[in-house]
């Protein structure tokens, strides 16, 4: 016996021989495979269940989304930094003080003082800086020349700094617009990341899928093989065939046996690669998941320019390199206007007030006397109604020599923006590439599928002419065999171009992030 029977990957018709031998029609090799596949041990699993698992557990998915929470974060951060910001202190000290001075008014001074401080800080996207506060000091003391005692004292104000060369809102709001700009990206990534999962997902189930149709191949084979064996012993009994004709029958069968454990073990594989996405495990007793559902046999078919054109307009992380690009674009902006001098208006407007108990203070031979009096409340009445009005207004200047430091801060900035825009042109060309390989293999698909369907068809239809012409002694068991070899080949053909296909159209929906309509529960 030729080697090319040994190492045929089909025996298919050799139980077609054993039912000849028998005088029994055969059965339909499609059939036997669908049967076998229907009959395959494990947990069935819809696509759509395996999905939503894998969006639940999938790491992937979850790293995206707490990068997603930390962005948003971030953004609720750089938001709150132009939220008002309201202050208040309460400072209380006693202190005694020995004097030599006449003038201090006792011979140990004490004091006792209570500062009260509140008000408003407000930042701008401008960059101005504002500050509203309302300040108070009561002071007990025993000193004879402390015409008010206790003595209140209250100053209002409110200040202003406003940079003149900081590039107003384009520095003022910088960090914020980093913070948009990597929220927009890191949301973008995120649900990016959902629709890789969900082809990801999709990619692996077809594979699973193929597998499991190629298994059901080898057993059919091995199944055949066992067959093939019993009818050459049978033969061998009775001298119609020599001891060699059994000998390679059991090495064929051993061969196949062999090629079965590797096809099982595959099948485990891809099941585990599967469940490992999926975050879950068969139950308890189940070695394997195994698939519920067929690929499409059609796809749409869109032109590839228009499949490029909605890559580039909608896929998300595309969309989210150039959000990394805007985000490092405002600082280049505003570190160009960082880079020159500073220079700061500052002003302030504010009021001064005074109240206390009076007391004499006798100095000499005179008695005096001061004519002011009032509360704690007329002190900061005063210097609310601004009484005692104060202001000032003034520039501060501060010139670098040099400028290196910001100039430098700026030109890395830029280079930072050159390398993010390299960064989207690399994805942008990338998924371009992609785009058009995937059309590709649709473009080809549907008459792939057709083709191979054809032939297994035709395979088939080879194995039921051979019997007749084997039944009719116009032909031998080993070009039966030949046959079955050539049945299995059109077979795990016919899965390949099923998956080949699936497989494009997952990954065109994840390239234009769900923009192409195609998807095999759609289609079926």
């Amino acid at each position: 016996m030729t080697r090319p029977f040994i190492s045929a990957s089909c025996l298919l018709p050799l139980l077609l021989v054993f039912h000849v031998a028998q005088g029994q029609e055969p059965a339909n090799p499609d059939s036997a495979l669908i049967e076998i596949v229907r009959t395959l041990p494990g947990t069935r699993l819809p696509l759509g269940t395996a999905t939503e698992l894998a969006l639940q557990n999938a790491t992937s998915v979850r790293q995206a989304e707490a990068g997603y929470l930390a962005a948003s974060g971030v953004l609720r951060r750089e938001r709150g930094f132009f939220d008002p910001e309201l202050f208040a202190s309460l400072d209380h000290f006693d202190d005694e003080t020995p004097a030599a001075s006449f003038f201090a008014g006792a011979s140990v001074l004490t004091t006792e003082q209570t500062f009260g401080s509140a008000g408003l800080r407000l930042n701008l996207p401008t960059g101005t800086q504002l500050e509203a506060s309302l300040n108070t000091n009561a002071l007990e003391t025993n000193s004879g020349f402390a015409f008010l005692n206790p003595q209140y004292t209250s100053f209002g104000s409110i200040s202003l700094r406003q940079p003149l060369l900081g590039g107003l809102w384009v520095s003022g709001r910088k960090e914020l617009n980093v913070a948009e700009s990597a929220f927009d990206a890191a949301e973008a990534r995120y649900n990016q990341e959902i629709l890789a999962t969900r082809a990801d997902v999709e990619r692996r189930y077809w594979d699973l899928y193929a597998a499991e149709r190629n298994y059901a191949v080898q057993k059919l084979t091995r199944d055949r093989g066992q067959a093939f064996l019993k009818e050459t012993e049978f033969r061998a009994s009775t001298g119609i065939v020599g001891p060699v004709a059994v000998a390679n029958a059991r090495t064929f069968l051993a061969e196949q046996e062999l090629l079965l454990i590797e096809r099982e073990e595959l099948l485990d594989l891809l099941s585990d690669d599967l469940a490992s996405l999926m975050g879950e495990r068969p139950p308890t007793g189940e070695t394997r998941f195994v698939t519920m559902e067929e690929p499409a046999t059609e796809y749409p078919l869109e032109p590839v320019d228009s499949l490029v054109t909605w890559a580039m307009e909608e896929n998300l992380d595309l969309f989210a390199a150039e959000q990394d690009v805007e985000g490092i674009r405002a600082l280049a902006r505003a570190a160009g206007w960082e880079a020159l001098p500073q220079v700061d208006f500052v002003g302030s407007l504010g009021g001064n007030g005074l109240a206390g108990t009076p007391q004499d203070v006798i100095f000499g031979t005179d008695t005096l006397r001061t004519t002011r009096s009032g509360t704690m409340g007329d002190a900061l009445s005063q210097s609310t109604s601004r009484e005692f009005p104060s202001w000032s207004v003034g520039i501060q200047v501060s010139i670098p020599i040099g400028l290196r430091s910001g100039l430098g801060e700026q030109d890395r900035l830029e280079a930072e923006v050159m390398a993010a825009e390299q960064r989207k042109l690399e994805i942008s060309r990338f998924i371009e590439q992609q785009v058009r390989a995937n059309y590709r293999e649709l473009l080809h698909g549907n008459r792939r599928i057709e083709v191979a369907r054809e032939g297994v068809d035709a395979a088939s239809e080879q194995v039921r002419i051979g019997v007749i012409d084997f039944r009719n002694g116009r032909t031998t068991a080993f070009e039966l065999v030949r046959l079955g070899a050539d049945f299995a080949v059109a077979s795990e053909r016919y899965s390949r171009a099923l998956v080949r296909t699936a497989r494009a159209a997952a990954t065109l929906t994840q390239l234009t992030s769900g923009r192409y309509p195609a998807s095999p529960t759609e289609n079926r």
